[in-house]
């Protein structure tokens, strides 16, 4: 994910804001090693979160121990993160360097800065891995996750991208009043007609089975469905009004059924159906201004940020349970593949220092941990899968 403070936002897939995890049933957020496989042998067993602060570089914190590591240096100004479907290699986009820096998650090790133009603002990854993609600058430029060069930048603006499901058609999303979405070939690079949605589209996520793309307007306060085999979008639905000019709203992200989407609003949150494609009644959140979405992997519960606290809502009832005081100025979370540890960025500590922090907490009894200190005004963050996938 990206800043926007003169910054872009981008979409999150698997990992953040259309974050849809796959693995197993909640464990406690702080538990001892002999509960997870050899936690103590292996501090990577449950992965490990890597946090991007905006000065300070990239702070891993590995899940066994909750505890941080050494900042990584990478580039000035770094603004997003993805990480490598097999988890070893995280690729971090320094927007006033003009770079990529890869990480090797083994070693947290930086390797050489990959150079793709100004202003980088967001990079996914296919979902088969071989590349990543890099909004912002010249356009959307690719690069081969196996050589970490880049390739010729493909002429289309994106604020966010998402992947069919075999990784041969990326969605490209182009903020502006006259929004539209192009499908690019992963294979060519080729850009196909772009298709028109509704006003300021700014996130987006696809299916599993790949046949729908959701693409949240922000201007229109509406949600254009695309089917991807005939890149043709349907009636947009409407979802209620979206704040604009910050970073989180609007988000979607959808059950790892495929049956509901949830978009943040300016209330709470908005479920939508997705086999008639209409809005359900939405779901307030005490003081509205809902930003980020992640969902448990056994589908039972969406968790909902606010600049104040995280809201866990029932996806049986679409009841919202008691608000999580998750830390100061909760600004972002990732969950872990197992489902067990939601983790929420604190931009600022108490008493608004610029030093921030991390909140884990528990999804089995939804209580925050003890806050894990990290760098200056932190924001992106991303969690590798568990070591044995590796």
């Amino acid at each position: 994910m990206a800043r926007r403070f003169r910054r872009t936002v981008t979409v999150l897939v698997a990992v953040a804001a259309v974050v849809t995890l796959a693995g197993g049933a909640a464990h406690a957020a702080t538990a001892s090693p002999a509960r997870h496989g050899g936690c103590a042998a292996n501090s990577a067993a449950r992965g490990t979160v890597y946090v991007v602060n905006w000065t300070g570089g990239v702070t891993p914190i590995p899940v066994c121990t909750n505890t941080p590591g050494k900042p990584i240096p990478v580039g000035d100004g770094p603004v997003a993160i993805a990480i490598t479907p097999n988890g070893r290699t995280a690729y971090v986009a320094n927007e006033n360097s003009g770079t990529v820096t890869p990480i090797d998650t083994r070693t947290n090790k930086a390797g050489a800065a990959i150079k793709v133009g100004p202003y980088p603002a967001g990079i996914e990854i296919t979902p088969d891995g071989r590349t990543a993609y890099v909004l912002g600058g010249p356009g959307v430029t690719p690069i081969s996750t196996r050589t970490n060069k880049a390739g010729a930048p493909i002429k289309v603006a994106g604020s966010a991208i998402v992947f069919a499901p075999d990784s041969r058609t990326a969605y490209v999303v182009t903020y502006s009043a006259h929004g539209t979405v192009t499908p690019v070939s992963t294979r060519t690079g080729k850009a196909g007609p772009a298709i028109r949605v509704g006003a300021y589209p700014w996130y987006a996520a696809i299916t599993r089975d790949g046949r729908t793309v959701y693409v949240v307007n922000r201007g229109s306060g509406t949600v254009t469905p695309i089917c991807t085999r005939t890149n043709r979008a349907g009636a947009p639905i409407p979802v209620g009004p979206i704040p604009d000019g910050g970073i989180g709203y609007g988000s979607i992200a959808i059950t790892p059924n495929d049956r509901t989407a949830y978009v943040t609003t300016a209330s709470g949150v908005t479920p939508i159906n997705l086999r008639t494609n209409k809005a359900g009644t939405p779901v307030p959140i005490a003081g509205g201004r809902a930003t980020w979405l992640a969902i448990t992997p056994n589908g039972r519960t969406v968790y909902v940020d606010n600049p104040w606290h995280v809201t866990p809502v029932s996806i049986r009832t679409n009841t919202a349970g008691s608000p999580i005081n998750a830390g100061e100025a909760p600004f972002n979370m990732a969950m872990t593949k197992d489902g067990a540890t939601l983790y929420v960025v604190n931009y600022v500590r108490a008493g608004g220092t610029p030093l921030g922090g991390v909140t884990p907490v528990s999804t089995a009894t939804n209580r925050p941990g003890k806050l894990i200190p990290v760098g200056v005004n932190p924001y992106p963050i991303a969690i590798t899968p568990p070591s044995w996938r590796r």
